[in-house]
């Protein structure tokens, strides 16, 4: 109950058409059967759809294309007499050996869970759900799974003070493309007259509305990552050795963003929160930048082999 009215209270912080949406998504005044029909149906069909689709979207590509290799060879420069990569990696047996490993310690760790620790503490099968709804009496704390930690700290981390550091991210960023880059005049002064209006957007709305596009951008810019990473080449292996100590200071950001995530507000928390957020977000952006840095390892002219 509590879960539905936090997701829907996230669209009602839209400007302009949030109430009327938030009203569309819950079919109801109020957190009704027509609402838990709805993320039912929401979750049981529209979502596995989409991600049957990008799985055929995906094998189809990987038939068309052919698979990469671990070390990051361009697979298109050597083809074979039959016009197939010849440093691509076969699907079988190297791929599906790889699967199988993979959904074999899925479904032990699943089967686990399942079986000797269906609540695993609280974070697989929340205590609030064992709580029956109440609308008269709201939880202390209201946590989302586990998965969605991480996002839903960044959500908390947008205050109204942090506001004016985003502002002032976005004031530098435009004065560095403006001083820095040689984008022809009528480019950087299009990107200052975009950074006045976003700048007058941010000290308008509510910051509420900000903390759901930050939630949301942090799921959005994973998808930008083919186009954010510029190294010279692809693979982990030939990169410079700090960029494996970046990436797991990375790792170690989102997890105290997930732990933050479970626990109730705190003003060191929220500190936290906020320098997680700007991390996380700096890793991204400034990633065209560092991912150049640095002396990378040659790289093979063909697929190395090594027996394991």
């Amino acid at each position: 109950y509590w879960g539905a009215q936090v997701i829907v209270n996230l669209f009602s912080a839209i400007p302009f058409v949030g109430p009327d949406l938030a009203l569309l998504i819950r079919g109801d005044y109020v957190v009704s059967d027509a609402t838990l029909n709805r993320f039912f149906s929401f979750h049981v069909i529209a979502v596995p759809l989409v991600l049957l689709g990008l799985v055929v979207a995906h094998l189809i590509a990987l038939h068309e294309v052919g698979s990469n290799n671990p070390d990051g060879i361009e697979i298109k420069a050597n083809r074979g007499p039959d016009g197939h990569p010849v440093d691509g990696i076969p699907s079988h047996p190297y791929y599906t050996v790889h699967d199988i490993f993979g959904v074999v310690v899925f479904l032990t760790i699943f089967s686990a869970v399942i079986f000797f620790a269906p609540e695993a503490g609280g974070y697989f099968l929340e205590y609030n759900n064992f709580i029956p709804a109440d609308p008269l009496k709201t939880p202390n704390h209201i946590a989302p799974v586990w998965y969605f930690t991480p996002f839903y700290s960044m959500l908390r981390a947008i205050t109204t003070e942090m506001m004016y550091v985003l502002i002032a991210c976005v004031v530098g960023a435009a004065a560095f493309t403006v001083i820095k880059t040689r984008l022809p005049s009528f480019l950087k002064a299009a990107v200052v007259i975009v950074a006045v209006g976003v700048a007058a957007m941010m000290l308008s709305i509510d910051a509420k509305f900000w903390g759901v596009v930050v939630m949301g951008g942090a799921v959005i810019i994973l998808f930008f990552l083919p186009w954010l990473d510029h190294s010279p080449v692809k693979s982990i292996r030939y990169r410079p050795g700090w960029h494996k100590y970046l990436y797991g200071i990375f790792v170690i950001n989102f997890v105290v963003l997930a732990y933050l995530g479970v626990q109730p507000p705190s003003p060191i928390g929220e500190r936290v929160s906020q320098v997680g957020t700007l991390f996380y977000f700096g890793f991204f952006l400034l990633m065209p930048w560092w991912s150049r840095l640095g002396e990378p390892k040659p790289v093979p002219e063909r697929v190395t082999f090594a027996a394991h």
